[in-house]
């Protein structure tokens, strides 16, 4: 397989969209669709099926983007070493974070970039919730370890890092306090706090759905700028909201209960950088943000 069609397909498999691919790779739609398309014929079978509607894996195209996603990221690593190891990385590199959870793996992975890289300082800068991509586009930082999804033309995206299961925000004295879990469904009996501000359309209709999979309308109400705020607003009955299950570890409070959405899709976390600012430094700690991830934690 030839780079170009690595490329292609692994940004593929990972989008299951031709236009984010296309875009994220910098490619015509049509050139895309061609490199996989010559890429089937020479394996002899399908790795996607396509339909007016969505893309997906077939079984062989999963089983080779398991095999193959591994191997590229290490060859890919082993470039960026090489390239930093030539230019020298030194400097400050200053990298964001959007929740306690997420800052932890960051500053386990600074102590192993801080190790091979001692001329380099790491600074840890948290992302706000209200404009998430806001500080990475005016250069406040060189990249983050964010909430995905993220499908910006001037943005490029890693792999997902880690997710977590999904959990609804609900006061202490609602029904749902008393479940075990939570449909997707039952957030149609609800009223949804959320996060507003300068956040992109396709983060916030995937964290914050208007509707359930059945095609109920989910009710919206009031919005706040910032987590605290959300936990203040469904304290006082305002609604419930959508979170990390893991916050409770983090951001328990009286007044409110996390109740897992058993059904939900998990929250996915991944590294994300402006294109035109891929530097050796983001590089290095891109590698040692996927080096960290790959241990077991402790």
């Amino acid at each position: 397989m030839e780079r170009h069609e690595i490329e292609a397909f692994l940004t593929l498999a990972e989008e299951l969209h031709f236009r984010r691919t296309s875009e994220r790779l910098g490619l015509a739609q049509g050139r895309v669709s061609q490199t996989i398309k010559q890429l089937e014929r020479r394996i002899g079978v399908p790795l996607f099926e396509r339909t007016s509607r969505r893309v997906t894996l077939t079984p062989v195209g999963r089983e080779l983007r398991d095999d193959l996603a591994p191997a590229y990221r290490q060859v890919e690593a082993a470039y960026a070493r090489a390239v930093a190891y030539a230019r020298g990385v030194d400097g400050v590199v200053r990298v964001g974070f959007s929740s306690q959870w997420v800052a932890d793996l960051v500053l386990d992975a600074g102590k192993e970039f801080r190790k091979k890289y001692p001329r380099c300082v790491v600074e840890l800068h948290e992302v706000p919730l209200n404009n998430p991509l806001g500080p990475l586009r005016a250069g406040d930082f060189d990249l983050q370890l964010s909430e995905f999804p993220v499908a910006e033309p001037d943005l490029t995206t890693g792999p997902v890092i880690f997710s977590e299961p999904a959990a609804l925000l609900v006061p202490a004295r609602h029904p749902f306090a008393r479940r075990d879990a939570v449909s997707v469904e039952d957030l149609a009996k609800t009223t949804l706090v959320t996060i507003a501000g300068d956040i992109p359309p396709l983060w916030t209709e995937h964290i914050y759905p208007r509707q359930t999979p059945s095609g109920r309308p989910i009710p919206h109400g009031a919005s706040a700028p910032g987590f605290p705020e959300v936990q203040s607003l469904v304290a006082s009955g305002a609604g419930v909201s959508i979170a990390s299950l893991r916050a409770r570890d983090y951001h328990a409070r009286p007044g409110i209960v996390y109740v897992p959405l058993r059904d939900a899709p998990p929250i996915e976390y991944g590294l994300i950088w402006p294109t035109t600012r891929h530097t050796a430094r983001v590089c290095a700690f891109v590698d040692a943000v996927l080096t960290r991830a790959s241990r077991p934690a402790g």
